[in-house]
């Protein structure tokens, strides 16, 4: 195993190293040293194992050992994509307001900027590092997303090139969400690909926006990687509703990283749902950095046999007076895995914060696993901190009044193990999201209402 994850740090390297070559002469100087940093930190701690405490429950051996080719902004060989091919993807109320990537590379002919109002700016890496909110890009990017943290970061970072920045003035409110549609599909006769998608969200002075982010695969059975990095940063009174969506491939890898820096009474509302992939890792750290800032971190995870499902989270309260409510479902089928490990950390000086953690999970399968590890870690003493965690079954109460009114004892699961997930897909505010999960689910359960 050693001999073969060592291959592939050397097989990245090398692709990095042609990457590194082709984009230094006109990209600026900060971002090429960034690159070679991080790459250094990558070919120093290679992939993570079970070894390591944060990744005990989750192998990515497989991801080491796969000849994942990384798919790089500006090659010829990027895939082009029909348009037609697109609308099971797309969210109706974002439809003028879109940048779609295909592979991890910016598609211009997909996308859709009509939707934005003036100033609002939504657009791909190559082109906002040459705009006039470059400043803001080198200052913010890779600041709260730190590739010393984690390989996987590292990685990403080492490869940026692809990737959207949204910035929104301030003062400004977008009316339509900002939809990131990242696609895969395989290539005739080529190998796997690895893509490394980048978002950096600006939200300025007292600004107000909706974003949404979401992976899908054009096949059900291509197996690539996604890793994929997020970095949002919210000024003083700020509001975000932000919306992951990951639906890939049953066979493909998806890791995450998402970390958020909130300002003075600034206001993050987040929810992410996770549904594909064979592999899924999402690493959530939220800072609550300035009096008054709040956050609602909520998610759900609905997995089958052959599927694993990690979810890590950090809310970091900093500073005083900040609340934070975090609520995490999980749905568990056949032969599958989830890991929820979420920890609220109050620091010293921290007071009056409000925190609330919850994780509940529903397994529908005796094969079914989920290791749950919710943690409070506090350094103040004038604070309201609470957290739990739930695993179980379907009541057999509520399945037995049910099947007595006449419902089918298949449907009578169904309908419970639907509410189950509606509690979080209830929250969100964008219509056609929450249609298309409701369908989603129903036919997880092979079910319908």
């Amino acid at each position: 195993m050693v001999t073969q994850i060592v291959k592939e740090k050397s097989a990245y390297e090398a692709a990095f190293r042609a990457f590194q070559e082709r984009e230094s002469a006109g990209d600026p100087a900060w971002l090429s040293r960034l690159r070679e940093g991080a790459m250094s930190r990558f070919e120093q701690s290679g992939f993570p194992t079970t070894a390591d405490e944060e990744w005990k429950y989750t192998n990515v051996s497989g991801i080491a050992k796969s000849n994942f080719v990384p798919s790089i902004n500006g090659e010829a060989s990027a895939t082009v994509l029909d348009a037609s091919r697109l609308e099971p993807f797309l969210y109706e109320e974002a439809r003028a307001s879109r940048l779609v990537f295909v592979n991890g590379i910016y598609s211009a002919e997909l996308s859709s900027h009509e939707g934005l109002p003036e100033g609002v700016v939504a657009v791909d890496f190559s082109r906002a590092l040459s705009g006039k909110h470059a400043e803001v890009v080198r200052e913010q990017l890779a600041r709260s997303a730190d590739y010393n943290e984690n390989a996987f970061t590292a990685l990403n970072t080492a490869f940026i090139s692809g990737g959207a920045f949204i910035f929104i003035p301030k003062g400004v409110r977008v009316e339509a969400p900002v939809h990131l549609l990242f696609l895969s599909t395989s290539q005739d006769g080529a190998q796997s690909l690895a893509s490394f998608p980048r978002v950096l969200v600006y939200a300025a002075d007292g600004s107000e926006a909706t974003v949404i982010e979401s992976y899908a695969s054009v096949e059900d059975d291509t197996v690539y990687l996604t890793n994929a990095v997020v970095e949002i940063v919210l000024a003083a009174n700020a509001r975000l509703e932000y919306y992951k969506v990951q639906r890939e491939s049953q066979q493909a890898f998806h890791i995450a990283t998402t970390n958020a820096v909130l300002g003075r009474s600034s206001s993050l509302n987040s929810t992410a749902i996770t549904m594909g992939a064979a592999l899924a890792r999402h690493d959530i750290r939220i800072s609550l950095d300035a009096e008054g800032a709040e956050c609602w971190v909520d998610g759900l995870y609905v997995v089958g046999t052959g599927q694993h499902a990690d979810t890590h989270s950090v809310i970091d309260h900093r500073q005083p007076h900040c609340t934070s409510h975090q609520l995490y479902k999980g749905i568990l089928d056949g032969k599958s895995r989830a890991v929820f490990n979420g920890k609220v950390f109050v620091r010293e000086g921290a007071q009056k914060t409000d925190a609330m953690q919850t994780n509940r999970n529903l397994l529908l399968s005796d094969e079914a696993r989920v290791d749950t590890k919710p943690q409070l870690e506090i350094f103040a003493d004038d604070v309201k901190c609470a957290h739990g965690a739930t695993v179980g079954q379907l009541e057999e109460e509520e399945l037995f009044y049910l099947i007595s009114r006449g419902l089918r004892p298949e449907l009578a699961r169904n309908l419970l193990t639907y509410g189950f997930a509606e509690e979080v897909i209830s929250k969100i505010n964008v219509e056609s999201i929450r249609t298309q999960l409701n369908e989603a689910v129903l036919n997880r359960l092979h079910a319908s209402l």
